[in-house]
């Protein structure tokens, strides 16, 4: 019985993964679609062989002798596997925080950044919940100061929508699960889309005009940091997302904020393996 709950969980991950196509419908459709297909099948294989970690090796209701400790042990490997994952990157993430926290404090129009002395253009937010704003000399000497203050609200929207933890976590289940149909697509439809909603979020404040002229000014920068819990503005975008991007700039979608709740409800498909926990004999 084990074994056929992992087995289940494997087959309607790779569906899921598999119904993956391409994006389809508006920017606020976009997200939710893409953002549930990248989690639900991750999650639905993590809460699986936590309930066979949790209902042991034995049971009642057994075919063979030994598909108890076979599922036990993929369990075991794969949350195992998970744990140490998390762990490794936590760690990576914080040797680089520990050395970003090494550069100088300034104050860009009242805005406290870490300045990297170094002529490349470069701008993006680094860390986990409280991340830092890193700022390269060569950006401010590059940006007038109306395309600078562009900038700095797009960077003001990904800490809004706390971009670097979601996508440290994102990051996570990508390489968890990177032998899954069609996760590099979905991640790079989810890299796209946040850039986009970070975008929509800084034409609050400034001309969407302005935002597109900086974009168009810094894109296809160096590569510095490629790490999840990075939020670059513009740093080795592909040219297909740049033009979305500015596209996406000219039509001033209406909205591009997080999943309305009832885009939700899906995931609660990735509770009913705990739930047979307290049934286990």
């Amino acid at each position: 019985m084990h074994l056929l709950m992992v087995v289940m969980a494997l087959i309607l991950a790779w569906y899921l993964r598999y119904y993956w196509s391409s994006p389809m419908g508006s920017w606020t459709e976009r997200f939710p679609r893409a953002l549930l297909l990248f989690l639900l099948p991750p999650l639905l294989l993590l809460t699986t062989t936590f309930a066979v970690f949790c209902m042991g090796p034995h049971g009642h209701i057994m075919v063979w002798g030994w598909e108890g400790w076979v599922s036990y042990g993929l369990a075991i490997s794969f949350l195992g596997f998970a744990g140490v994952l998390w762990l490794k990157l936590a760690w990576e993430g914080n040797r680089i925080l520990e050395q970003i926290r090494t550069y100088p404090i300034v104050y860009v129009y009242g805005t406290p950044a870490r300045l990297l002395n170094a002529p490349l253009v470069y701008c993006a937010l680094i860390g986990f919940w409280e991340p830092e704003l890193i700022i390269s000399q060569g950006l401010l000497d590059t940006l007038d100061v109306p395309h600078l203050k562009a900038v700095l609200a797009h960077e003001d929207g990904h800490r809004h929508y706390r971009d670097t933890c979601l996508f440290f976590f994102l990051g996570w289940l990508r390489q968890l699960t990177s032998w899954l149909p069609h996760t590099e697509s979905l991640w790079q439809e989810l890299l796209l889309l946040r850039e986009i909603r970070a975008d929509y979020w800084a034409t609050r404040q400034v001309d969407n005009l302005l935002l597109a002229e900086a974009l168009l000014l810094v894109v296809n920068t160096p590569i510095l940091l490629e790490v999840n819990f990075c939020a670059a503005f513009a740093q080795h975008i592909p040219t297909n997302h740049v033009t979305q991007r500015i596209d996406a700039l000219l039509q001033q979608p209406d909205s591009i904020a997080q999943p309305k709740i009832w885009s939700w409800v899906w995931l609660i498909l990735v509770l009913v393996p705990l739930l047979v926990i307290p049934f286990h004999h």
